[in-house]
């Protein structure tokens, strides 16, 4: 099964877009996806799989590639599986609300001959949120999503700038992800343009415990990938935090006064934490 690793950015392309696709590599995200989704319209679905199966191979010597079908419910999951690559990393599952889905997720790759591709889930319905903790423990699943407009169409609320509807369920699914121990990838900015909104939303995905932002657009890619490493002055204060701790625990001080702030083990613990991102 395929380990997708650091996932601080995962950029869509439409698969009906070879022109787009042909950029992917160049945009330096960790993983992109070629959309046959949202991204996608109910009449060019044909052309997105043939666009799969002609694109994907060699794309995949290039940068490491995943391609999102249609939901499972839908009347093109199917032929969309049927379609896939073996060289795909993964496969993105929109939607996906149940372990009874992933089951069927599972079988249907098995069945194809893909039983190497694992699946980067979307948590992005009422349902799903509320079970993420079970969907995620799935073994087919290496990576995950939170989809805040689906989320929110599905609840019938309102998307503000805030975030403040969906905070509960973003953090339901990082905690989530947490407990399956798979990283989860935070929710699109649709409108690509507000870099400003982005570069907050990716503050608070990484103090959430997210390993990245899903990107639409190659310009929110850099962002991303600045944003969920530390930064060296944070690197510098957990190396100094640490030092100092390390020297008040060998003489017996379980807790120390590292400039004006309280310091115990979890904060030496948060400490390693960036040092772990950081490498």
């Amino acid at each position: 099964m395929s380990d997708l690793g650091r996932l601080r950015s995962l950029l869509f392309a439409p698969a009906v877009r070879p022109d787009f696709i042909a950029k992917l590599p160049e945009r330096g995200a960790d993983a992109v996806v070629v959309d046959c989704e949202d991204a996608t319209p109910p009449g060019a679905k044909q052309e997105a799989r043939d666009n799969v199966r002609a694109l994907v191979p060699e794309l995949s010597t290039r940068c490491t590639v995943t391609v999102r079908v249609n939901a499972v419910a839908s009347e093109w999951f199917a032929d969309d599986i049927a379609a896939l690559v073996p060289e795909a990393a993964a496969v993105v599952l929109p939607k996906i609300d149940s372990v009874d889905a992933m089951d069927t997720v599972a079988r249907a790759l098995d069945a194809a001959g893909l039983s190497s591709v694992g699946v980067i889930a979307g948590i992005e319905t009422a349902l799903g949120v509320a079970d993420a903790r079970a969907v995620l423990g799935h073994p087919r699943i290496v990576a995950a999503y939170f989809g805040a407009e689906d989320f929110i169409a599905d609840m019938g609320g309102v998307r503000t700038a805030s975030n403040d509807e969906v905070l509960f369920a973003r953090s339901a699914v990082a905690l989530a992800g947490r407990l399956a121990g798979v990283p989860v990838l935070d929710q699109v900015v649709t409108d690509f343009r507000d870099d400003d909104r982005f570069n907050r939303e990716c503050a608070e995905a990484r103090a959430l415990g997210y390993s990245g932002k899903l990107c639409i657009h190659p310009g929110q890619v850099t962002i991303a990938n600045t944003a969920f490493v530390p930064s060296a002055e944070e690197v510098d204060r957990a190396r100094r935090m640490l030092d100092a701790y390390a020297t008040a625990s060998a003489a017996g001080v379980s807790a120390i006064d590292f400039e004006g702030q309280m310091v115990d083990e979890p904060l030496a613990a948060q400490a390693r934490r960036v040092l772990l991102l950081a490498e």
